[in-house]
């Protein structure tokens, strides 16, 4: 039987690719984006049976009831929500000089639309007493200084959220996890600074294979779990203690 996923953000990106990734696994998807022709594109080169694009912005509550009713009313369940839709502003160096509307809609894109993702997710897998619920995160979930203000502090809060809703719905069968992937660099500059692992650095495909992963049912006893795709940053530091590196890769 197929899964049924709708996935945020996915008509570029990592979203696009886990979109991708999902139908060659043999899932149908909704691609949910507030990107009109990137995301109908998407659906048109997967084919329209496996991929349907809905116009959604995470941030309204009617767009995200609306992808969920759309997955339902065409497949007959939603078996995987992915909240992979974020933002980030430009970097200030100086809290003096972050603006509190800038920091409010990236919380607002970022925490509120996972909330989102997941308060009609549940409405929809409640009934069916299973489910996935998967919330994309990045480095900034573990550690500070990476990123912006907002974007860390909206990054850290999935992970609460994550956990909370785990506690709430692991009586239904639903699962919730988090994926945490290298904050969106140069992946070039990624392998050089942050991974621990030589010669490897993280794809869009790598996530998409969490991603995979984590909704499908071999991994039907996850739930509250943070799994880092980071090359082993938020675990080590290269520069220090006995394994140090004396200098970083070429």
């Amino acid at each position: 039987m197929f899964q049924v996923a709708i996935i945020t953000g996915a008509a570029t990106g990592i979203g696009e690719c886990m979109a991708r990734v999902f139908v060659k696994h043999g899932a149908k998807v909704i691609v949910a984006d507030i990107l009109d022709g990137p995301g109908s594109r998407v659906c048109a080169e997967l084919g329209q049976d496996v991929a349907t694009f809905v116009h959604c912005d995470v941030t309204n509550e009617s767009d995200v009831e609306a992808a969920v009713n759309t997955a339902i009313s065409l497949h007959g369940k939603l078996d995987i929500m992915v909240n992979n839709a974020a933002i980030a502003e430009e970097p200030k160096l100086s809290i003096l000089d972050n603006d509190k509307a800038e920091f409010e809609r990236v919380v607002a894109v970022n925490l509120t639309g996972a909330f989102l993702g997941a308060k009609h997710a549940a409405r929809a897998m409640i009934p069916a007493q299973c489910g996935s619920i998967i919330t994309v995160g990045s480095v900034c979930s573990a550690v500070g200084g990476v990123a912006t203000h907002s974007y860390t502090s909206s990054k850290h809060a999935v992970v609460g959220l994550t956990k909370n809703v785990a506690a709430e719905l692991g009586e239904y069968g639903i699962r919730t996890k988090l994926t945490v992937d290298l904050f969106k660099m140069d992946y070039r500059e990624a392998l050089r600074v942050y991974s621990n692992l030589k010669g490897v650095a993280l794809r869009p495909e790598d996530v998409a294979d969490a991603a995979v992963f984590l909704g499908s049912d071999d991994s039907r006893y996850v739930s509250g779990h943070n799994l880092a795709l980071d090359g082993g940053f938020t675990a080590i530091n290269p520069a220090f203690g006995l394994f140090a590196k004396t200098k970083v890769m070429d």
